[in-house]
């Protein structure tokens, strides 16, 4: 056909990533075909430069198919001779767990995971939780819109399939926790290795040069109490991986982490992704599995790490925290908590109900609250540790109960004395890893009807 648009259109193969094909567009009606291209899930990469990506790494035969819809409106199309020898290449799965498909049938099932893979992609399909049924991933989902029907994923990549639908995303969530309860995870699975390498190709294709990078400046060595906050959640993996007499899991909306002893009479809450100034850690031990607290320790997010790793470390030696402890006023047990600040010179000054200790540098503190102390209730805060600027202005604090032991507050204030960390400078704030854990399933489930096991 004659071209009747002045647009012209040159397919070839992606630079970078095999099976990819690229599209440039030049001429005055151009916009045409890149209007056609991008609704034919082609990815605009650049100027006039588009870009199709599959998981099924059928790149060729589509591009093939957009050229002969692109060649029937009018548009000039120019496939480049590699992308020809793609086109025309004889290929087919090694180990396809359907061998009694044709070629042709083959490409109609990776088109449906095709359209899977891009309903998740472009947000028309949420994924509400996913499992691996020890051959390969399950998920269950919604699609978004009027009348969206909810639906039970079998498989991975071009293999992903629909094996059953729900009229609701509550019902589909039942019957998914009841096959899949001990293995299930909120949300989408993790990207597989094709699903990620489609992502990269998808990225822009002419990346503006690359500024030269400042000089770094290396992180200096700082009292323990202004290092950097570093990983918070990683610090807790590193600590519960150590020690296998804690149980550890993640609530359904994944805000927060418990990690409970196995004596049932030490609990540590970590809730992830807390402002600095806000409660991060919350710490509180028991006489006995169904008691009352005995005291409680809190830490805001933006706590040091050697801190934070002090604290895990005197709760995982379980040095103290299960022990009767004497009155929370004690003179004697006030100065065993605080000895190291003592001898490290640390300023101390008594101001009514007050009792302080200072660094020497002014820039970290611990108080004592006399009153706070005498007074029934064993959750108030009567020790605060702080560091930053100043008291009124602090960068971080950790608060703690009458009863907490002297022990581990002594540990404490061996680290704010004695112990170092880096501070790397204009830190920015710590990357959040996030590792999902959930409790156990409690909800009533229904049966599912899932599809045959397959591999790939």
């Amino acid at each position: 056909m004659t071209p009747t648009i002045d647009a012209h259109v040159r397919l070839d193969s992606h630079p970078t990533h095999p099976s990819a094909v690229t599209a440039v567009l030049t001429g005055t009606q151009a916009h045409v075909a890149h209007l056609g291209l991008e609704a034919a899930d082609w990815t605009v990469v650049a100027d006039n430069v588009l870009v199709l990506v599959r998981i099924d790494h059928e790149e060729p035969y589509w591009a093939q198919d957009a050229a002969k819809h692109l060649s029937a409106e009018g548009i000039a199309v120019e496939i480049t001779p590699r992308l020809r020898e793609a086109i025309d290449e004889e290929w087919t799965w090694a180990n396809y767990p359907m061998p009694w498909c044709t070629r042709s049938e083959i490409r109609e099932v990776s088109n449906e995971a095709q359209k899977i893979h891009d309903g998740i992609r472009h947000g028309q399909l949420l994924v509400h939780a996913h499992a691996h049924d020890g051959h390969t991933t399950v998920a269950v989902g919604t699609y978004l819109g009027h009348n969206g029907k909810s639906v039970y994923l079998h498989g991975e990549d071009h293999l992903r399939q629909v094996a059953d639908t729900f009229d609701s995303p509550a019902q589909a969530l039942l019957a998914f926790e009841k096959v899949h309860g001990a293995e299930m995870r909120p949300g989408p699975a993790p990207l597989t290795d094709t699903e990620r390498a489609a992502a990269e190709a998808r990225t822009p294709l002419d990346l503006p040069a690359a500024k030269p990078e400042p000089a770094r400046q290396e992180p200096e060595t700082v009292p323990a109490y202004l290092a950097d906050t570093g990983d918070h959640d990683a610090l807790l993996d590193t600590f519960l991986d150590a020690h296998g007499g804690w149980e550890k899991w993640r609530t359904w909306s994944d805000e927060t982490t418990h990690a409970i002893h196995e004596s049932q009479t030490l609990r540590i809450e970590r809730v992830h992704e807390t402002p600095a100034h806000e409660t991060a850690w919350t710490v509180a031990a028991y006489e006995s599995p169904v008691s009352d607290r005995m005291w409680v320790l809190t830490a805001t997010g933006a706590t040091s790490a050697p801190v934070i790793e002090k604290l895990l470390n005197h709760l995982a030696d379980g040095d103290g925290w299960d022990t009767a402890i004497g009155a929370p006023g004690d003179e004697k047990m006030v100065t065993a908590a605080t000895q190291p600040l003592s001898d490290a010179g640390w300023k101390h000054t008594v101001d009514g109900r007050w009792i302080r200790w200072a660094s020497p540098t002014g820039d970290a503190g611990v108080q004592f609250d006399a009153f706070t102390a005498q007074q029934p209730s064993q959750n108030q805060a009567t020790w605060t540790v702080w560091a930053g600027p100043d008291p009124d202005r602090p960068t971080w604090t950790i608060t703690a109960s009458p009863y907490t032991p002297s022990w581990l507050l002594a540990d404490l204030s061996e680290t704010l004395a004695h112990e170092t960390g880096l501070r790397r400078p204009q830190t920015a704030g710590p990357e959040r890893r996030t590792t999902l854990f959930t409790s156990p399933p409690a909800a009533p489930a229904v049966t599912a009807g899932p599809a045959a096991s397959r591999s790939h």
